[in-house]
């Protein structure tokens, strides 16, 4: 493989002066300039990327960290990552954090070590006092889902709360009075935000959400399973549950059937992230839209924009709305509660 000295030497210039005609940088007569960029179609010379990022102490390569890739919120956050990524070509680097502040940190150091300047972090666990030191640190670094005052120049986050009295508006605006969730174990802020705006909601509308109506469990359609299942064991009566997710909805909707209980005719469901799965199921799920994607793209505008210093430091935030998705798990309730 020809290398950009064999170039030089060819072409009898400096190896400087086949840099600056490669990247189209400085000055180079034009008649020099024919000559190199012949010789290097000559010996199809292909530049190092990897030499250059170490010479100007730049790459081209944003990080990007999520709890577990595997799962298709994360995935999709992934993957508006790697379309925004591709436009301004970077390459990308992922990680999984599996839920560990110790995995996440590790994962955050093993991109920095690869000279990432912009990572996007989805951090689950870590506190704030060390997010803002990494802050400090990396010159790219945001954070998705998450909101941190003195970091709100770098947050892109979803207004959970007003997601959360949307659905529950809903579910009351057709009739159901007697309400359930099924939320999540784990200990960020957004399950109790959402059972927040929850509360809220109802409390407007003179109707309240009983503690022993919440029933906490894992994220995922095996927890949805439980949860419904341990609401049902207590003898909670409802007409209308909220779910912390779509795989847990898809999850009680399965507990809901083994019980005898049709949706929506018994019980009205709402997810929340709109997944695919959500048009796989029957009934297809209502949920809130969660623009994870679209998140994720301007996050990863962002952090390059930050690596690149293009960005003055402010107090900007960067929020978004959830959207509701109407399916067919809601319907006008019933006379009476079940």
């Amino acid at each position: 493989m020809a290398t950009i000295s064999d170039v030089a030497k060819i072409a009898g210039v400096s190896s400087a002066t086949v840099s600056r005609v490669v990247h189209n940088k400085g000055k180079v007569g034009d008649v020099c300039r024919a000559r190199v960029k012949k010789i290097i179609a000559e010996l199809d010379y292909r530049p190092n990327s990897n030499a250059s990022a170490l010479a100007s102490q730049k790459t081209n390569t944003i990080g990007v960290v999520t709890p577990k890739l595997s799962m298709p919120f994360f995935g999709s956050l992934a993957s508006g990552v790697e379309k925004a990524a591709r436009e301004d070509n970077y390459k990308l680097l992922m990680s999984n954090s599996l839920y560990e502040t110790e995995t996440e940190l590790a994962a955050i150091e093993s991109l920095r070590q690869a000279n990432c300047k912009a990572i996007i972090l989805h951090s689950e666990y870590s506190d704030e006092e060390t997010l803002i030191k990494l802050a400090n640190e990396i010159p790219g670094l945001v954070l998705v889902n998450r909101y941190i005052p003195k970091l709100s120049n770098r947050c892109v986050w979803l207004d959970n709360l007003s997601a959360a009295q949307e659905a529950s508006q809903h579910l009351v605006d057709n009739g159901h009075q007697k309400f359930a969730v099924v939320t999540s174990i784990y200990q960020n802020r957004d399950p109790g935000c959402r059972v927040e705006g929850i509360q809220k909601t109802l409390a407007k509308n003179n109707l309240s959400l009983d503690s022993n109506s919440i029933e906490e469990s894992t994220a995922n359609i095996e927890g949805g399973e439980q949860a419904v299942k341990a609401l049902l064991a207590k003898g909670c009566k409802f007409t209308a549950l909220l779910a912390y997710n779509d795989l847990m909805a898809v999850g009680a909707i399965h507990a809901l059937f083994e019980a005898g209980l049709r949706v929506p005719e018994d019980v009205s469901v709402i997810g929340f992230d709109d997944l695919l799965l959500g048009v796989a199921c029957r009934p297809k799920l209502t949920t809130m839209h969660y623009p994870i994607e679209e998140m994720a793209n301007y996050a990863t505008k962002l952090a390059i924009k930050l690596s690149e210093e293009e960005m003055p430091a402010s107090k900007q935030t960067h929020l978004f709305i959830a959207e509701m998705i109407e399916r067919d798990s809601v319907t006008v309730a019933k006379n009476q509660p079940l």
